[in-house]
């Protein structure tokens, strides 16, 4: 584990960027077409955790990247090569764009300066999205991950992230997945290989105390 000099350096503000995962309404709120995955987000505590480290980011100036999953409503350009997909289609709720459900849950809040990123097709948030090349031009190096779920999108982001050549943060309990027990299990045994792994306080301590040149 980095020290705390060490996360504040690689957790500067100017190369750093917060991606929060599907942290939208018909996944993780009140409403979710995933009513146990919604329940551990929240009683978990990383749906809190996750609205602290998006609040932080803001006022350290941290890029904060919202990563939407959603499809049209005649469901053109998703994929069915998959046992998930085709799950999803018979869901009651659906997150079709422009709905409350691809909406991001409170209460993470959206800034102005926020980068909304949507995907209609695959797993992972980063493959065939904007968001390589946003981040590239915003000169980040360095990638928060937050959010759902530790059982397919968040591996997906962090070994895209890596294989890309970013540093892959994951926010430890601002993640969740189902059953409760699989979580820790994937961080330990998977993405403490490839990931820098550290707690919210942690982040918030580097944010609000930056290292300074």
């Amino acid at each position: 584990m980095p020290s705390s000099e060490q996360l504040a350096e690689l957790l500067d503000p100017a190369t750093t960027a917060l991606l929060t995962v599907e942290c939208q309404q018909g996944v993780i709120g009140t409403e979710s077409a995933l009513p146990e995955l919604a329940q551990e987000m929240r009683e978990s505590g990383a749906l809190g955790n996750v609205a602290r480290l998006v609040s932080a980011a803001h006022a350290a100036s941290v890029q904060v990247i919202h990563a939407v999953a959603e499809r049209r409503p005649d469901g053109r350009g998703a994929g069915r090569n998959a046992r998930l997909f085709r799950a999803a289609e018979r869901l009651p709720v659906q997150q079709l764009s422009g709905t409350r459900a691809v909406r991001v849950a409170p209460p993470i809040e959206v800034a102005e300066e926020d980068l909304v990123v949507r995907r209609l097709h695959g797993l992972s948030p980063i493959a065939g999205t904007d968001v390589d090349p946003l981040l590239r031009n915003l000169g980040c190096r360095t990638l928060v991950v937050t959010g759902v779920s530790a059982n397919v999108a968040i591996p997906n982001t962090v070994f895209d992230a890596v294989n890309l050549g970013y540093t892959a943060v994951v926010a430890s309990d601002a993640i969740a997945g189902v059953p409760s027990d699989y979580t820790p299990a994937m961080i330990r045994n998977t993405l403490a290989l490839v990931a820098t792994v550290s707690a919210t306080d942690e982040i918030l301590a580097a944010w609000k105390h930056p290292r300074r040149a």
